[in-house]
């Protein structure tokens, strides 16, 4: 029953897959997945990816996104994730877990978990939400270490290893462009611009910049909610939209707890939730029954 308890692509595969789609000249689209369970509906709809925000995690945990999340944590959600969806994974390693050596070790780590691809960021360690103003950034010189680190440590050739810079908000966009081309120099295959303002922004970048790009279309932050038909237009390779999963989720379970608490029933919440039936075909119900009785439901005959 290939596909039913994990997917049936595997971990190679799907970073092949990763590194053709953001090769293949249409933007490879990946929203955050907040469990397994939106991965599964992210592959439904048809996405070409999907991704596992820090700061999302950090949420789930009841804590704000200032590095106090662990690389176990971070892989094991990853995990959890990458094994339910064919397709491939991006996740956030935020600055690598430490120095250079940590960060080495952050790309085995994610490797084994299945996972397709991570960036690594600049900021000092601990970091903080690339939307949120005081951030500070290392040398250059220092996330060259970073990348170069992560790089030596890759074992699947294919596996992606993004170079995020938080320095077009400290620094300009032009020190940001600077960073960009030392870090692809140091090995990094994709470029993640964070905060990055107006669609002028993105085509200074990606006109400066040969490496593939990825762009950040958070809600509530610094940059315009640029569609991915504008970014594709501009040259831009993938894009993520890290957060938008979770706020739906959270502001539907938000109203709905504050009607069920004034009401005391849950009767005027039912046409805002997902039934039953549509749960048990996003699990394949049907398919675990067909196997669960291919095992279970047999006689033995008269020679066993």
């Amino acid at each position: 029953m290939a596909g039913l308890l994990a997917a049936s692509t595997s971990a190679a595969d799907k970073r092949a897959a990763f590194r053709a789609g953001l090769e293949s000249g249409h933007i490879q689209r990946l929203p955050g997945a907040f469990n397994p369970l939106v991965a599964k509906l992210i592959q439904e709809i048809g996405f070409e990816g999907v991704y596992v925000s820090g700061a999302v995690l950090s949420a789930e945990l009841g804590l704000p996104d200032i590095g106090l999340t662990t690389l176990t944590e971070v892989s094991g959600r990853g995990h959890q994730i990458a094994r339910v969806t064919d397709l491939p994974v991006l996740i956030d390693a935020d600055t690598g877990f430490g120095e250079p050596m940590s960060a080495a070790r952050t790309v085995t780590v994610l490797e084994d978990a299945g996972i397709a691809g991570c960036h690594l960021e600049d900021q000092v360690n601990p970091k903080r939400c690339g939307h949120l103003d005081g951030k500070a950034v290392v040398p250059a010189d220092e996330m060259v270490r970073r990348l170069r680190a992560a790089v030596s440590a890759r074992r699947d050739p294919n596996f992606v290893i993004c170079a995020r810079t938080d320095a077009a908000g400290i620094e300009g966009i032009d020190a940001a462009i600077e960073r960009a081309r030392a870090y692809a120099e140091a090995g990094a295959d994709l470029i993640f611009t964070e905060a990055l303002h107006t669609a002028d922004d993105f085509e200074k970048f990606r006109t400066a910049v040969d490496t593939p790009l990825l762009a950040n279309i958070t809600e509530f932050g610094k940059s315009e909610l640029l569609s991915a038909v504008t970014l594709d237009k501009i040259g831009y390779n993938a894009i993520i939209y890290p957060v938008s999963t979770l706020r739906l989720a959270m502001h539907a379970a938000e109203a709905g707890l504050r009607e069920i608490h004034a009401e005391g029933t849950q009767s005027g919440l039912l046409d805002r939730m997902q039934h039953r039936s549509r749960l048990y075909e996003l699990l394949q119900y049907e398919r675990y029954n067909e196997f669960d009785s291919d095992i279970f439901n047999f006689t033995l005959g008269r020679n066993q």
